[in-house]
């Protein structure tokens, strides 16, 4: 009895998981399936080529050019990577192999408390802080003139605020690697540098990339800190000294307010399923190529 009791248990157990898994990935089709049906007016009126590479945005005429939000976003989220991967990727190695014991108790609590500050906190310390250090001080060197609020104060913010996403994830998988593998090293005569650039970031690729691709999904859909230090200018960023204009804070700026104009409604909601076809296929990009370097590395 009591052994067709556990079976009974454990094929319920397992219902119920398989039941959550694929509520899981249902609701992501329908976020998906929702966004289209409230997209589908603008789709029906106006062509997608002209709509993702029309840089006019007059909704009182029914004109909606998506590409300058494209290029506002793509531009902050490529200047965050660019600037948080390697900082994190340096700290993460010196937290988890240089740093002493007493060192990482302390450091690693501030780094998660980063991940708990609100976003808006952040937006308002790059508007007292990173934009005049922009606009007084980096810009100058480099432009004419610069107001500071820029896809280059938007990124520096937005790096910040993933530093704590992409180290966590960098010392859980550098965790991974087997000690063993990194004594043998050090046991043959290589230094620590060595050690860590041929033994632990080698194994430890798939993960980084990984940890590169979670930063990136973040990035993209981050909203307050950015709408408050980019300028909002729906213009095609030329330089990182421009203002932007990324697609969350187009979202943010008008949803509510500006409904009553026809076809308002169906271009914010558009512009959120760019964002959400964006994320999807870079991260089913990403895992095909984690993929690939997982099996290499096996």
């Amino acid at each position: 009895m009591s052994v067709s009791l556990r079976i009974i248990k454990d094929k319920i157990a397992g219902r119920t998981m398989l039941v959550l898994t694929v509520l899981s990935v249902l609701l992501a089709v329908l976020i998906g399936a929702g966004l289209y049906l409230r997209s589908a007016p603008l789709l029906e009126s106006h062509s997608i080529w002209k709509l993702l590479f029309s840089s006019e945005w007059k909704p009182m005429k029914g004109e909606f050019g998506f590409f300058p939000y494209i290029m506002g976003t793509l531009w902050v989220t490529a200047i965050a990577i660019l600037i948080a991967l390697p900082l994190c990727l340096l700290c993460g190695i010196y937290i988890h192999e240089y740093a002493h014991h007493r060192i990482q108790k302390v450091i690693v609590p501030f780094v998660d408390l980063l991940s708990g500050i609100p976003p808006v906190v952040f937006g308002v310390w790059g508007v007292l802080v990173i934009v005049p250090l922009i606009a007084d001080h980096i810009a100058p060197h480099f432009v004419e003139f610069s107001t500071g609020y820029s896809v280059l104060a938007g990124g520096i913010v937005l790096a910040i605020m993933i530093f704590p996403l992409i180290i966590s994830i960098l010392l859980e998988v550098f965790g991974t690697v087997p000690k063993e593998l990194k004594d043998a090293s050090l046991s043959l005569g290589a230094t620590q540098w060595q050690t860590v650039k041929h033994v632990l970031l080698k194994r430890s690729l798939p993960g980084i990339i990984a940890a590169a691709v979670l930063a990136i999904s973040r990035a993209f859909g981050e909203t307050i800190a950015v709408l408050m230090v980019c300028g909002n200018v729906a213009d095609v960023p030329h330089s990182i000294f421009d203002a932007g204009y990324p697609l969350p804070a187009l979202i943010a700026n008008n949803y509510g307010e500006m409904l009553s104009v026809p076809m308002y409604d169906s271009a914010l909601l558009f512009s959120a399923l760019i964002l959400f076809v964006i994320i999807f296929l870079f991260n089913a990009v990403s895992r095909y190529v984690l993929s690939r370097i997982e099996k290499k590395y096996a």
